[in-house]
């Protein structure tokens, strides 16, 4: 008979490294710049920096910002759809 608690074991796991993964990828800086158009983005998905003609605006970065954690949350929610809330069980599908 399986142990379930090695389950939980392994999903504790998978849930700490995918935490890891997400500070490191959040310490990491892309920067493209096309132009007079610059962006900087952190590797999990926030916007860092944008400018245009070298003005910038936080109004523009949070709007940005806010239209990126909406689609991230849509697919966060159609992958769970899809796995049966397996997502669920591993801590939100990674989202804090």
């Amino acid at each position: 008979m399986a142990n379930p608690f090695k389950a939980l074991g392994d999903l504790n796991n998978l849930r700490k490294q995918a935490k890891q993964m997400q500070q490191e990828l959040a310490a990491e800086t892309i920067r493209v710049q096309r132009g007079d158009i610059l962006v900087e983005i952190s590797g999990d998905q926030k916007i860092k920096m944008f400018s245009v003609q070298g003005i910038t605006s936080q109004d523009a970065i949070d709007v940005l910002n806010e239209a990126i954690k909406k689609s991230q949350e849509l697919a966060a929610k159609k992958l769970q759809d899809m796995t049966g809330g397996l997502g669920g069980l591993l801590g939100g599908g990674g989202q804090q």
